[in-house]
């Protein structure tokens, strides 16, 4: 792919990750408030809407693999221990600071069951069980680790197209085993609390990482296709949508966000042609240089710090939206608590960024100046 201009910067990933560290935190809104609404139309209405975002973490995960594939394009094992120094300050140094926030500021938000001394303490920190929205960052954080993979499979279908339709075809195929397994032995089964654990293992997610990589790989091939086939990509995408929330409703009253799982077979297609559609409108917006492009890629680059901190501002808005703005009705509650929650998280997330940053320009000026 050419590389971009100052101008037009923003890449496919930028934009699956703004896309989708949106819609996180407006699932995350949803959370909030479907206990408190009793209302059927109102209960389906935000189930609805739960349902048609249901496609962020594939998005973050296909948005991450292809940006890394595509500014590290010769990278190696050799390049690993720089590449993951790396992640570290950008991505556990912070995944590790907010855990602790959530654990030791906000315990109620834990998940599954609260930790009760030291062992137990270790153990929600790891699994991502502090808060609700933590196991998807432990299976984001997994893909990273093991990036290497898909700087290999990169150059293993470079150049070589029936490699990357094989590739394809065996990653979906591998796929689709694994939701229905998971559909028939942990959805909805006896057992389903004792394999949670399920939830945050990278293989759920792996056609993503795959068609990362292959997009990346084959963008001259793909971007023309994709922008001549764009009505069929909206059928499509009707379509998969149709099916999900069909499925999704048929449990009735009253409405569980538990039944909108990532893990059911359709969700793999729905999720595709969605993040399909996204690249698509990226192209479009990059072949005619629009003016936003710098902005999506600035929002990227704090994306996944803001989605570590949401749901810590969105629990004190929810606080404060009970008290004092109580008769507020749904139709306003849910735009307004999804506004402030990015715009905190996003505020918050520069502003430690600035001032971390001018923390270590200082100690660097001031170790410069007793040398």
């Amino acid at each position: 792919m050419v590389e971009l201009n100052s101008l037009n910067r923003a890449d496919i990933g930028d934009f699956e990750k703004l896309m989708a560290v949106t819609t996180v935190m407006t699932q995350s809104v949803i959370t909030f408030l479907l206990p408190a609404t009793h209302a059927i139309g109102q209960q389906f209405f935000l189930g609805g809407i739960y349902e048609l975002i249901k496609f962020s973490a594939p998005a973050f995960i296909f948005g991450i693999v292809y940006s890394t594939v595509r500014t590290h394009p010769d990278a190696h094992l050799r390049d690993y221990p720089r590449f993951m120094l790396n992640r570290w300050h950008i991505l556990f140094i912070p995944s590790i600071l907010w855990t602790t926030v959530y654990l030791l500021v906000l315990p109620q938000l834990q998940q599954h069951q609260h930790y009760h001394n030291w062992a137990s303490f270790a153990w929600q920190f790891i699994n991502g069980n502090a808060a609700p929205h933590l196991w998807y960052n432990v299976m984001m954080l997994q893909f990273i680790i093991i990036m290497p993979l898909f700087w290999w499979l990169a150059r293993l279908v470079r150049h070589r197209p029936a490699r990357g339709c094989l590739l394809f075809l065996l990653a979906l195929l591998f796929e689709i085993c694994w939701h229905l397994l998971y559909e028939r032995v942990v959805f909805h089964g006896y057992q389903a609390q004792h394999w949670y654990l399920l939830d945050r293992v990278f293989p759920s997610f792996i056609i993503f990482a795959v068609c990362g990589v292959l997009t990346h790989v084959f963008a001259t091939e793909l971007r023309p296709f994709m922008a001549r086939h764009w009505l069929a990509q909206l059928v499509l995408w009707l379509l998969f949508l149709y099916i999900v929330t069909a499925n999704f409703f048929r449990y009735g009253y009253p409405v569980r966000l538990t039944n909108a799982s990532y893990y059911l077979p359709s969700m793999i297609f729905y999720n595709l042609s969605t993040i399909g559609l996204i690249a698509t409108l990226l192209g479009h917006l990059q072949k005619f240089r629009n003016q936003w492009l710098p902005f999506i890629h600035w929002v990227a680059l704090y994306a996944h710090r803001a989605f570590l901190g949401h749901l810590f501002w969105l629990y004190w808005l929810w606080q404060a939206s009970r008290r004092f703005l109580p008769w507020l009705p749904l139709e306003l509650t849910l735009p307004l608590l999804v506004v402030l929650t990015i715009t905190c998280s996003f505020a918050f997330a520069y502003g430690a960024h600035r001032t971390w940053s001018e923390i270590k320009r200082a100690c660097g000026h001031r170790q410069i100046k007793n040398g």
